[in-house]
């Protein structure tokens, strides 16, 4: 295996950009972690093709303040389907079912408020990546 083909994610979920996210991550895992050569489309001469779909992104709220009653921590939840296949389509690594969370802190000060949800899906982007590259180069 020298040439990887890693096609933009799909995504079935409403969440805006989170497959361009997490195909970036993983992108970005390959080259930092291995000497494959990663082309960003699906071509016909890449060795393997890594193709993944985003089944579900959500964040729901995770405590709440017994003061205001208003969330205080949200989690973000992410289930990605994935499979490398060969040249002639046949599965070498896949997983239908990968699931991962970030928490993240809500502002309490309006006047002070800074969205916490982007750097939460950038942190599971990069454990989704690492732990995804890692899976695969142990079955190789």
């Amino acid at each position: 295996m020298k040439t990887i083909a890693i096609p933009g994610f799909v995504s079935r979920s409403p969440t805006f950009r989170i497959e361009q996210q997490l195909t970036d991550a993983v992108v970005r895992e390959f080259n930092a972690r291995t000497q494959y050569h990663v082309i960003l489309k699906d071509k016909a001469d890449a060795d393997v093709t890594l193709k993944a779909t985003v089944l579900m992104a959500n964040s729901s709220p995770l405590a709440y303040d017994s003061q205001t009653g208003r969330a205080a921590s949200a989690l973000v939840n992410v289930v990605v389907q994935v499979a490398l296949t060969d040249r002639k389509g046949k599965i070498l690594f896949q997983n239908p079912n990968y699931v991962f969370h970030d928490q993240y802190e809500l502002s309490r000060d309006l006047s002070s408020f800074f969205q916490e949800d982007s750097p939460a899906v950038d942190r599971l982007s990069r454990d989704f990546a690492r732990t995804l590259v890692a899976n695969i180069l142990e079955a190789y």
